[in-house]
């Protein structure tokens, strides 16, 4: 068995079994180095070398956590949170009730798409956006693994297919080099329509979420903690100002030095500053966000030296390569099995942005050796590298939204975010990924 199959599969296996994510994924990384050749001193030093990577996330997650808890306690969100349940009324089955429903989510929705796009920040919209309204997804009872499947489509289908901001990264930068440097010869106006196929797979997957899957009510307990917070906030127009001011001043540093440490540490001096959290101090608030983001931090810099560590043993371009001697001439499985192993090892390193310089080595080679065109190779190397960003346990796209909706402890990360963007948009975008490749 290859070390990156039996390593993802052991990770796996421990977080359904209820196992920390960040235990499963340093019980895994010991699994990969000894299983792929590596000796225990090897292992652990490739390791702690990937750790670094995963540091400047984890802070940016921090401060992020911060600012948020800062946000929370200036009175916009009650205020904002208050208004939407006025419009609700007391009737939970009124037709007013299933217009602010509907618009909430289209709301959330589009939010997570221009997060991609429009204004590039990626999750750090989360942290900020989600905890105030969670009185309100409840009290309207929607359930939450709609949101995670909502704000999971948003952050992976958009770089699939829109070649901006993120999108522009993923399709010209990253892609379409990585293509014709292993000899594909493709064109930048041919990414986005080779894409565009796996990427009505993500969106049947959601269609599916929103009118069958999730469609029900779901109840959710009221937390007491949260409505008193709400009551002892004073909400006026100098908090309403200071905290407009701070959430702008956070998102442009943010889009002008490229780094949501900055963006967040700005937001959050203004609100320090502007004398309007007179009911907490500075140092409760940090620490406050700390505790709320600690899990994805922590998450995060162990999935950088998983990713290290499966690196180092070279099992990857083991396993790409023996594909070629398992498919024979079989056109149709050779697709399949370039997908299925795509999905393996962005699980395992739970991005899609790094898993394509791994695997154009091998597949550019291996599609044009099958007689794949070069819109099918397109496909079928996109498709294999956002493979896993939704259903991985390690992967911001499942982290993220986790991050927001368990601030008062009722969003299992594994349950609730992972195994539900798994089934709604993984074997949907396996499905449509193959058809890519047998039909462009």
């Amino acid at each position: 068995m290859n070390a990156v199959v039996i390593a993802v599969s052991l990770m796996l296996i421990l977080s359904f079994a209820r196992v920390n994510v960040v235990i499963a994924l340093t019980i895994s990384a010991v699994v990969a180095g000894l299983v792929g050749g590596l000796d225990i001193n090897q292992t652990i030093s490739a390791f702690n070398e990937g750790l670094g990577g995963g540091a400047q996330i984890a802070l940016s997650y921090a401060l992020l956590g911060a600012f948020a808890a800062a946000l929370s306690h200036s009175g916009l969100a009650t205020l904002i949170s208050h208004s939407i349940i006025k419009k609700v009324g007391k009737s939970p089955d009124s037709t007013n009730t299933k217009i602010v429903r509907w618009s909430l989510l289209s709301a959330i929705l589009a939010m997570a798409i221009s997060s991609q796009n429009l204004l590039p920040i990626h999750i750090a919209f989360i942290p900020i956006l989600i905890p105030p309204l969670l009185h309100v997804i409840s009290k309207l009872q929607i359930d939450r693994r709609l949101v995670a499947c909502l704000l999971t489509f948003g952050l992976v289908t958009t770089y699939m297919i829109l070649p901006v901001g993120f999108g522009g990264i993923f399709l010209n930068d990253i892609l379409l080099a990585n293509l014709n440097s292993n000899g594909l010869d493709a064109i930048s106006s041919q990414i986005p329509k080779a894409m565009l196929l796996p990427a009505l797979g993500m969106i049947f997957g959601l269609l599916v979420a929103f009118l069958f899957t999730y469609r029900k009510p779901r109840e959710y307990k009221a937390v007491e903690e949260q409505a008193e917070t709400e009551q002892q906030v004073t909400v006026n127009k100098k908090s309403i100002v200071v905290s407009l001011a701070a959430i702008v001043a956070t998102l442009v540093i943010q889009l002008q030095t490229g780094s949501m440490i900055f963006g967040a540490l700005t937001g959050f001096m203004i609100f320090s500053f502007s004398g309007i959290l007179k009911n907490a101090s500075g140092q409760d608030l940090f620490n406050q966000g700390v505790i709320m983001m600690a899990n994805i931090g922590f998450i995060m810099i162990a999935a950088a030296g998983f990713a290290e560590v499966v690196k180092s043993t070279g099992e990857v371009t083991t396993l790409v390569s023996s594909l070629g001697e398992f498919i024979g001439d079989n056109k149709p499985l050779a697709a399949i099995l370039m997908l299925v192993v795509g999905l393996l090892i962005t699980m395992g390193i739970g991005s899609s942005f790094s898993t394509i310089p791994i695997i154009a080595t091998i597949y550019v080679p291996l599609a044009l050796s099958f007689g794949f065109s070069i819109p099918a190779t397109i496909a079928l190397v996109g498709t294999a590298a956002a493979l896993g960003d939704a259903g991985s346990p390690a992967s911001d796209s499942t982290l993220g939204p986790t991050a927001g909706l368990n601030v008062d402890g009722q969003h299992d990360h594994i349950r609730d975010s992972v195994i539900p963007t798994f089934i709604h948009f993984n074997l949907p975008l396996l499905a449509f990924g193959w058809i890519a490749a047998m039909v462009l």
